[in-house]
């Protein structure tokens, strides 16, 4: 949205392909949220120039790997100095 010196605001229309499917979930998702599919696209553009890239980290994978990965990255995990030791702590999780 842009506001020109005259104190109108002037409104580009943006037209994109989608899946019916991907829309009909999207527009149940933002209805629950209270937004509309014009608002949501929106707020992603918007909040894409704010942080100057993509609002979120495309990834691959479930949410158990993404908490594995991370937790490897920040190396917090625990670590064994052998295999008995290892399968001592995986059987007290039983």
């Amino acid at each position: 949205m842009l506001i020109a010196r005259s104190g109108v605001v002037v409104v580009a229309n943006v037209s994109f392909r989608t899946d019916d499917e991907t829309k009909a979930q999207a527009a149940e998702l933002f209805r629950d949220l209270g937004l509309d599919m014009s608002t949501a696209i929106n707020m992603f553009l918007r909040q894409s120039i704010a942080s100057n890239g993509i609002p979120f980290t495309p990834h691959r994978g479930n949410s158990a790997s993404a908490v594995a990965r991370a937790e490897v990255e920040s190396r917090t995990g625990a670590s064994f100095s052998s295999v008995a030791e290892l399968m001592a702590d995986l059987n007290e999780a039983d």
